[in-house]
């Protein structure tokens, strides 16, 4: 269930900031028409750190009723109080979610020992798959191939989103994890490479205006003819940087409303808006048409 093109989902917003759910169902329909393999909602390109925890939960559910099972939705529930992990993922029971995601405890730095001990008390809370998240520019702290090893023996953690940017951990966590362990990129720069050297996916956030490139890249991998897949790859290598020259999501909210896909441009603080200078990269990127969807052929996915 847990490979190829997963989209870490951007939050549409409506002008006062609410959750704008014209787009919200335009993104799902957009992502099941171009073949992405799961979704991930309120992750931190869904704007978990500005949603009040009665909208993230709010929006999972309705991404869940939206979807209508037609593809597998990951909520996103880690938090730097384990507690509060805890209480999250409890709301997700039943809810129809296929798996959590969970990322390593932001800002207080704990020590292996303590992700061990906060993971591990997670998984005992709940029944629901939990993939680990280790995203170290972010959190301040680094889930290491040997903390992972010990997690992977929870019957319910079974995967992980790693996205150190270190190449060198996709043959290091595999040799020590049992087969069926999920070892998925966080990186869109290095995800071509990381699938190559045994990963079995992406989360991505270039996904988000470029799904159905991304989901040929994985289809090409899974069959190991990496030219064809690496030939794709290539028309987006410039776009996966610009999309993280401000942060995540301020360049791909803007590119998604720019091409049509969402109705609204709306951040919430700290997060503005983007640059000038930066708007005119994205523009210019986007106007190569190296992905599939423009202003000018929007219509065919019957969105608004």
């Amino acid at each position: 269930m847990f490979k190829g093109n997963m989209v870490a989902l951007i939050t549409p917003m409506d002008e006062t900031g609410k959750i704008c759910l014209d787009s919200l169902k335009n993104l799902i329909n957009y992502h099941i028409n171009n073949k992405t393999k799961a979704i991930v909602s309120v992750g931190t390109t869904g704007e978990s750190s500005t949603l009040t925890k009665k909208e993230h939960v709010k929006l999972v559910l309705l991404t869940v009723k939206i979807s209508k099972k037609r593809i597998p939705i990951i909520a996103g529930t880690g938090a730097n109080s384990t507690e509060e992990a805890i209480l999250l993922t409890k709301k997700f029971e039943k809810s129809g979610v296929s798996a959590c995601l969970s990322v390593t405890p932001y800002y207080n730095k704990p020590s292996q020992e303590g992700l061990y001990q906060h993971f591990k008390k997670i998984s005992k809370s709940t029944s629901l798959p939990q993939i680990l998240y280790n995203v170290p520019s972010r959190t301040g702290c680094d889930l290491l191939p040997k903390t992972i090893y010990r997690l992977s023996k929870f019957k319910n953690i079974i995967g992980i989103k790693e996205a150190s940017g270190d190449l060198s951990r996709v043959n290091k966590i595999r040799n020590l994890v049992k087969k069926k362990f999920f070892i998925i990129s966080g990186d869109d720069s290095t995800a071509l490479d990381f699938m190559q050297l045994g990963g079995d996916g992406i989360i991505s956030v270039t996904s988000n205006i470029a799904a159905k490139e991304i989901s040929k890249i994985c289809a090409f991998v899974s069959k190991k003819k990496f030219s064809k897949a690496r030939k794709i790859n290539k028309k987006l290598i410039k776009l996966h940087n610009i999309l993280f020259l401000e942060s995540n999501p301020i360049p791909i909210k803007w590119a998604a409303k720019k091409i049509g896909l969402i109705k609204f441009n709306t951040l919430r603080l700290p997060m503005t808006q983007p640059s000038q200078k930066l708007k005119k990269i994205i523009k210019n990127e986007l106007n190569k048409k190296n992905i599939e969807i423009t202003k000018k052929n929007i219509k065919k996915y019957n969105l608004f």
